[in-house]
């Protein structure tokens, strides 16, 4: 399968915070229709040094998967390998910066293979997938209010302004403390679908609705963006950060066109 992906679109702001604690990579100005590796992060932790957590998220995921050769990467083997290897990064980070003990961060990945589209989340930051504004798939935050939503204790409409809204369950955060991520690959992908990759502040402002809403239509990725950024700027309590990724062109590899979700891992 060969996937031109079109221009991605991506921001990330502080929002109502006093600093910017999420990531992204590539950055905008850098990124690349080529572009095959794209991440999201929201650091946690506040005064534990969240913003370099999903600094060096980025950093070292994308390290590993430069220099660590696979044939038709990333398998569910390879995202696993990549996630323990920044673990141990963190650690040895913190071993030489003891400021930085604690700190955290959610991670969201998507790759654009010759399989398909690989994704991988840790945490509450979300990918979607979106095809004529209907949501095709999306990945399940590993939070607390969606713990207790899945065990039919509350509804996602109090979910929104929960206490405990931000308590997540699962973080990047050292090899002391190894996460599980879960990992996708899609390959039911279609010229005109587009992938969303956000973190929490995107959603203080928008359902799963809302946003599908955005991308129904012909509107292009820079009108979604700006529709994103005015929407959120000024109106959002947390940092909000996202990539706009549209699919261009699919050509399948041989006759038979796959058109199956296929291979859900979760695995620690």
């Amino acid at each position: 399968m060969d996937i031109t992906i079109g221009k991605p679109c991506a921001i990330s702001e502080k929002g109502g915070r006093q600093n910017n604690e999420d990531a992204i990579y590539p950055q905008p100005e850098a990124v690349k229709l080529t572009q095959k590796l794209f991440l999201v992060c929201d650091g946690v932790g506040g005064a534990e040094k969240g913003e370099i957590a999903s600094s060096l998220a980025c950093d070292y995921f994308q390290w590993y998967f430069l220099n660590m050769p696979e044939e038709n990467k990333p398998t569910p083997e390879f995202v696993r390998k990549a996630l323990r290897y920044a673990e141990i990064k963190f650690d040895e980070y913190t071993a030489e910066h003891p400021e930085a003990a604690g700190m955290a961060t959610t991670l969201t990945m998507l790759y654009a293979g010759c399989r398909g589209i690989t994704l991988a989340h840790v945490g509450d930051s979300r990918i979607y997938h979106f095809r004529e504004g209907r949501i095709m798939y999306k990945t399940e935050d590993h939070s607390l209010v969606n713990s207790l939503i899945q065990a039919g204790r509350i509804t996602p409409e109090e979910a929104r302004n929960h206490p405990r809204r931000n308590v997540i369950t699962r973080a990047l955060q050292g090899a002391r403390h190894p996460s599980e991520a879960d990992v996708i690959l899609l390959n039911d992908i279609e010229p005109g679908d587009y992938f969303f990759m956000c973190t929490d502040g995107v959603m203080e402002n928008f359902t799963d609705e809302s946003l599908a809403a955005l991308f129904k239509g012909k509107a292009a990725s820079e009108v979604i963006k700006d529709t994103l950024m005015e929407t959120c700027s000024g109106k959002t309590r947390d940092n909000f950060s996202f990539y706009i990724i549209p699919i261009q062109n699919v050509q399948e590899s041989g006759s038979v066109k796959q058109n199956i979700l296929s291979f859900f891992y979760s695995f620690i």
